[in-house]
């Protein structure tokens, strides 16, 4: 109930405030055409072969959904690795925002997916475009415990200390919005070796370490002690 309260918390301010970074999805690239439609389709459902044949038949590699989602955010968000593959061989955008404002490279700090990390990184993702709550992918991986991920994310040379609109970094909301179990505790000791800020404060002057002492997570605050 308490994480419940948290996100809906999150979700009020962080819609309410401004992001840095903010880009406005372009609305030039829609659905016209069969082919487009297609393309959509198989990029959901993760069909690589129908992926590679829609583009062949003229598809726009950038078509739009109903709610602006490319094909490249559809296998992302569906942790389609191999269809994803395919489209950024063929030159997807991994920076196309959707009418939530997340991209193909965002979802993959939802997801967790490190496969589907792996195969956007050659398309030289923006690490730096936020979400809708302001953040960046290694703050929703490391709220909901995505372990793998954030150890392989912190070595693309994303900002491990980067504030949301909440005014909280990874490593504060691996704290407040995690439980303090096995996989919290190793996401802390993988942000404070990557550089994370342990006396980063939030908005109401806490850091992560007094978080970790108030939830008597012993284990987080021993290494954030250190």
């Amino acid at each position: 109930m308490r994480r419940r309260a948290l996100l809906a918390l999150a979700l009020t301010l962080a819609t309410a405030g401004c992001t840095r970074h903010e880009t406005t999805p372009t609305p030039e690239a829609t659905v016209t055409t069969s082919a487009d439609q297609d393309l959509l389709a198989a990029a959901s459902a993760g069909d690589p072969k129908t992926v590679r044949e829609a583009l062949a038949a003229g598809a726009d590699i950038e078509a739009r959904d109903a709610r602006r989602r490319t094909p490249l955010l559809l296998a992302a968000a569906n942790d389609h690795v191999e269809a994803a593959r395919v489209l950024v061989e063929a030159g997807a955008d991994p920076d196309a925002l959707d009418d939530q404002h997340d991209t193909p490279w965002l979802v993959t700090g939802v997801t967790g997916s490190v496969a589907m990390l792996e195969v956007l990184l050659p398309a030289g993702p923006d690490l730096t475009i936020v979400n809708r709550y302001g953040g960046i992918s290694v703050i929703p991986a490391s709220e909901r415990g995505h372990v793998d991920y954030v150890r392989r994310v912190v070595h693309t040379g994303i900002d491990v200390n980067h504030v949301n609109n909440l005014g909280w970094t990874a490593l504060l909301e691996c704290v407040i919005l995690g439980d303090g179990s096995r996989p919290y505790q190793q996401i802390a000791e993988i942000l404070v070796a990557a550089g994370a800020r342990v006396q980063q404060p939030d908005r109401d002057g806490v850091d992560a370490l007094e978080h970790a002492r108030q939830r008597g997570y012993a284990e987080i605050v021993a290494t954030l002690s250190r």
